[in-house]
């Protein structure tokens, strides 16, 4: 079955940088757009990042425009969000995302807290 393994959340001070990788099994990963999501407490699931199979191609966020990068190693099976200045605004669950045949399968979240 569809399964992922999410890590590299933490808490890191405002500025700083953080990695996160989602690595992925069940299905032919360099098939399917990944894409990584975010859920702050009280607000709805956010789309901040997507990528193509190939990784040709990405898609971002307006406010994390700059700042995040999200690419790929199909080699590995995983996808990757590069985040740099991280703002306390940032702060949410993340949540790694890919879709097909209808359904949506979602990782288990990694918490990222941006906090002096």
């Amino acid at each position: 079955q569809v399964q992922f393994v999410e890590s590299g959340g933490g808490l890191v001070q405002p500025g700083g940088s953080l990695r996160l990788s989602c690595a992925a099994s069940g299905f032919v990963f360099s098939n399917y757009v990944m894409a990584w999501y975010r859920q702050a407490p009280g607000k709805e699931r956010d789309m901040v990042a997507t990528i193509t199979g190939t990784g040709g191609s990405t898609t971002y966020l307006d406010s994390v425009k700059g700042r995040f990068s999200i690419s790929r190693d199909n080699a590995k099976n995983t996808v990757y969000l590069q985040m740099n200045s991280l703002k306390p605004e940032d702060t949410a669950v993340y949540y790694c995302k890919t879709r097909f045949a209808f359904v949506a399968y979602w990782g288990q979240g990694t918490q990222v807290t941006v906090s002096s």
